[in-house]
């Protein structure tokens, strides 16, 4: 998959738990959980400025691409 998120990395900087961050931003666990592995396939904008604004970073911070995987097709 070219997006990579680095929830958990963001996650681990601040010192927050995905419970903690489930009830910051409410969402449910099951839904940061899927996002945190990997396998969104989508993000509400909305949902992408409350994480950021939970953890205190830039959309940046929580999403990566990568052009390793899947270039060229």
């Amino acid at each position: 998959m070219p997006i990579i998120v680095n929830l958990d990395v963001m996650m681990a900087k601040r010192k927050m738990s995905l419970n903690e961050l489930s009830e910051k931003v409410d969402i449910t666990l099951a839904n940061l959980s899927i996002l945190k592995t990997g396998k969104a396939k989508a993000i509400r904008f909305s949902t992408l400025e409350a994480i950021c604004q939970a953890l205190d970073c830039q959309p940046g911070d929580l999403l990566e691409f990568s052009a390793d995987e899947g270039a060229g097709s």
